[in-house]
């Protein structure tokens, strides 16, 4: 399915914690027990669908290969699976998932509280006591945490995240809008002058994930989140106007159009 989170007023977020944030939780709420204890995690131990704490405290990871092309119908299977388990049950799909309810059937339609972390120390239970993972699970928490990059999440803008890599921080942005209409829009303002993100950044392209765009820029690599929230608010505001304009996209527009279509990024 192109957009298996779509119809969710939260459908970027999703997209982001699946395919830009290294390290991530937020809380889920189901329509049928509101009360039940259920936490989305980018990633967890060894790479599980899900597992359940012996609190009783399900979590369901979101970084997972699709099986049957139907990403939310996956996760569904997996968080379906934990619900049912014994607390300190990993879960594991045991083959491709049949006919049944998406994530948008079983949660409510809150949007989600994202908290970004610095590791995966949040996988142990009791961590905060001393309590030591098994022998698994401790490997599976130091290699993740070996390849977390340093990420931060802007508050203007929904879904918009800075990193820092070894030379150079970018800023990814998952954007909502129909993919043509937004290359379009991102077009008007190239023509411009105006698709920085303040000064020394660069638009360097944009891939796309689950249906949505996804721009990149390169930043100083001294340039903290914090700097960006005032530019990109500003190139929100300049995106809603652009994305406004019903009149035909003039030639260096058109121009400048081309160029954004050749730029396309892979991330990973």
């Amino acid at each position: 399915m192109l957009r298996p989170f779509e119809g969710r007023s939260d459908e970027t977020d999703w997209v982001a914690l699946r395919e830009v944030v290294p390290a991530a939780t937020a809380p889920l709420r189901l329509r049928a027990a509101p009360d039940r204890d259920v936490t989305l995690s980018t990633v967890l131990p060894l790479a599980w669908p899900a597992m359940v704490r012996t609190d009783g405290r399900v979590f369901l990871g979101l970084q997972v290969p699709s099986r049957s092309g139907d990403v939310s119908r996956d996760l569904a299977a997996a968080l379906e699976l934990a619900l049912a388990a014994e607390p300190g049950t990993s879960i594991t799909l045991p083959g491709l998932p049949g006919p049944g309810p998406r994530l948008q059937d079983l949660l409510d339609d809150a949007p989600l509280e994202i908290t970004v972390h610095e590791g995966f120390d949040y996988w142990i239970e009791g961590a905060a006591d001393g309590e030591e993972p098994g022998e698994d699970v401790a490997a599976s928490m130091e290699r993740a945490n070996a390849t977390v990059v340093p990420t931060v999440r802007l508050h203007g803008v929904q879904a918009a995240y800075w990193c820092r890599m070894k030379e150079r921080a970018h800023l990814r942005w998952v954007l909502p809008e129909d993919e043509d209409e937004v290359l379009s829009a991102l077009a008007r303002i190239a023509a411009d002058g105006g698709l920085g993100v303040g000064p020394d950044t660069r638009y360097v392209g944009a891939f796309r994930a689950h249906g949505l765009l996804v721009p990149v820029w390169d930043l100083p690599v001294d340039r903290e989140a914090a700097a960006l929230e005032e530019p990109v608010a500003a190139l929100r505001a300049r995106l809603d106007e652009a994305l406004a304009s019903t009149d035909a996209l003039p030639p260096e527009a058109r121009r400048a159009r081309a160029g954004l279509m050749s730029r396309q990024l892979t991330l990973r």
